[in-house]
């Protein structure tokens, strides 16, 4: 199918019950007849950070997954497998689904809790990993951060669950309020380092945290709730020792853009993959 050809849309916002909460995400059920070009033109019409594209039933209640930013496709988007997999469960009934991703398989179980649906996805395995110096320096550059206003407790790590992140710590919350950055710069050096989002964090306290993701390699300025990166962000915890082996972890994220959102983390012993949670709603 071309760009040109109908398909069905459907709008959703993940991590939050509230419309104008959360992060919005458009969800094709069957993509099936649409070409690379036409899920490009999708994404892009909708503008959203992100949308889902299910392009093949491989099996009972699993899928072939494909996601797109308004500017390219990405390997993985926890906000757009919660909205799919909450579309999903509106049709078909809550349980446990199968994404097929770029980045792997990724189950998701969808729960009725309280009268509302909740989306669990487990993210792949995790890796964490330094970032270089001089990468660091260009990073801090871009968005105009000085180094002394990062926590020298949560020191700068690039984390993969999925999709690659660099995680930077703000030493204050007005630090993390104050984002205005060099999209072209740090487009390039995203672009240079693979990177996804930028994860920047502030610790409210031992298990909250303030987060926000630049997203210019996915034209888009900010992410308003990133379950990829939060799943990257729960593996940077642990591997850094932040956390227990077992723990929840709570993150906010958006209220700075005016779409407050919810993301949980959860970490398991034995299990080196991630667990994310959310609510979510339909817009329209």
């Amino acid at each position: 199918m071309s760009a040109d050809s109908p398909a069905e849309v459907l709008h959703y916002t993940a991590f939050s019950t509230r419309r104008e909460g959360g992060n919005p995400a458009g969800v094709v059920l069957d993509a099936s007849a649409l070409d690379d070009a036409g899920m490009q033109a999708i994404a892009a019409e909708l503008g959203y950070s992100e949308s889902a594209f299910l392009t093949e039933a491989t099996g009972e209640r699993s899928y072939t997954v494909r996601y797109f930013s308004p500017k390219a496709e990405v390997p993985f988007c926890g906000h757009a497998t919660v909205a799919t997999a909450l579309a999903l469960a509106e049709r078909d009934g809550p349980g446990d689904l199968e994404f097929l991703t770029r980045a792997g398989a990724v189950p998701v179980t969808v729960e009725l809790r309280d009268g509302a649906l909740r989306a669990t996805l487990t993210s792949v395995v995790p890796h964490v990993t330094e970032i270089a110096p001089a990468d660091l320096a260009e990073a801090l550059a871009a968005l105009d951060w000085p180094a002394a206003d990062l926590d020298p407790a949560l020191p700068p790590r690039i984390s993969f669950a999925g999709a690659r992140h660099l995680v930077l710590a703000a030493a204050t919350r007005e630090r993390l309020a104050d984002l205005s950055y060099d999209f072209s710069r740090l487009e390039s050096l995203m672009r240079r380092l693979d990177l996804t989002t930028l994860q920047l964090v502030w610790r409210e306290s031992e298990r909250v945290f303030h987060v926000r993701d630049p997203f210019p390699v996915g034209g888009v300025v900010e992410d308003p709730a990133t379950g990829a990166a939060a799943a990257a962000f729960g593996a940077y915890a642990r591997e850094l020792g932040l956390v227990p082996e077992e723990a929840v972890l709570t993150l906010h994220q958006g209220a700075d853009m005016g779409r407050p959102g919810t993301l949980t983390v959860e970490l398991r012993p034995g299990d080196a993959r991630v667990r994310v949670s959310g609510a979510g709603t339909r817009i329209r």
